[in-house]
């Protein structure tokens, strides 16, 4: 079945936007939502970011921010707006970001006839550093896995944590992608298709087999929770019979690893790391993998499959004709 996301009218408009900006930039977030069909969450990473360009720009020229302003902006005062950020302390990696905003604005003016400047695209990003992922080792997986339902106050609360824990690492999904699901998503066991059809960023659809595992923990889930909320209604339910919160989700998530005495880096993009990462070192296929995470690039998919030395020599010693 096809879901929409769901929305709460038009975005909220930040009070550090300038006045004279306000329209422009409400049906620059209206597009975003529309036309783009991105998340809550990036709308309001995008509104952060050009909230604190425009509050930035305004004290920097002095004058009432207007579309006229934004196209007679230099080189130099990107520039200046992003050493601000610096010495405020804020990462490369976030910087880069707002950079991409900027430009994204930008961009959508000269396409919507509002104005246009191309000094902003001649402004080189900050170098992000390498990140390493922070994939758990198969063991603690397991031991999540398979102990996180001692943590819960209810059996059925603890058999959704395992089945959603068990859907993270067993299919690689993002945590909202998870939480966005509704019952009718998964598949019937021995009816037809065993792969999962996940909507995933930018509305965008793959499929993902579905372990029997999986299916198995979550039928499981199913059996004990309390709350019958029907084929459109969401599979993951919180202790109120609402479709449960990704704060909550990453809260049991928490109190899971401190105490099962896992790493501080067991979090559920972890677990989504760590699907990708055990495929490559089980002989998986970096194209099928990227695939299966519904990554545009295989280069982010690659940071994701990062594994430790140990295992590189271990493989590389086993296949390069060489070595024997």
């Amino acid at each position: 079945m096809t879901r929409t996301r769901k929305t709460d009218g038009p975005p909220e408009i930040p009070l550090a936007i300038p006045p004279g900006i306000q329209p422009v930039f409400a049906a620059f977030l209206d597009w975003l939502r529309m036309e783009r069909r991105v998340s809550p969450n990036t709308v309001s990473a995008y509104s952060r970011d050009l909230g604190n360009f425009f509050s930035f720009i305004a004290g920097h020229t002095g004058e009432d921010l207007t579309i006229g302003v934004l196209e007679g902006l230099k080189p130099f005062d990107f520039r200046s707006w992003l050493a601000h950020r610096v010495r405020d302390g804020l990462s490369a990696t976030s910087n880069a970001r707002a950079l991409s905003t900027i430009r994204t604005f930008y961009k959508w003016l000269e396409k919507t006839g509002r104005g246009e400047n191309h000094a902003v695209h001649a402004i080189r990003g900050p170098k992000i550093p390498s990140a390493v992922p922070k994939a758990l080792s198969q063991a603690d997986a397991e031991v999540l896995i398979d102990e996180i339902d001692l943590m819960a106050s209810e059996p059925w609360i603890g058999a959704r944590d395992c089945a959603l824990v068990s859907l993270l690492y067993g299919c690689g999904l993002r945590i909202a992608e998870a939480l966005d699901m509704n019952q009718s998503d998964i598949p019937e066991k021995g009816k037809g298709s065993t792969m999962l059809r996940v909507i995933g960023k930018g509305r965008k659809e793959r499929l993902t087999p579905l372990l029997p595992v999986v299916w198995d923990a979550i039928a499981e889930y199913r059996k004990l929770c309390p709350y019958g909320p029907g084929p459109d209604g969401p599979l993951f339910i919180g202790a109120r019979g609402k479709r449960l919160n990704p704060s909550v989700a990453r809260k049991v998530l928490q109190t899971a690893r401190r105490g099962l005495g896992l790493p501080e880096t067991a979090s559920p993009h972890a677990l989504r790391h760590s699907f990708a990462t055990h495929l490559l070192a089980g002989g998986g296929d970096l194209r099928t993998i990227q695939e299966l995470l519904g990554h545009a690039s295989l280069s982010t998919t690659q940071r994701y499959t990062q594994v430790d030395t140990a295992t590189l020599m271990t493989e590389y010693a086993k296949a390069h004709p060489r070595s024997r």
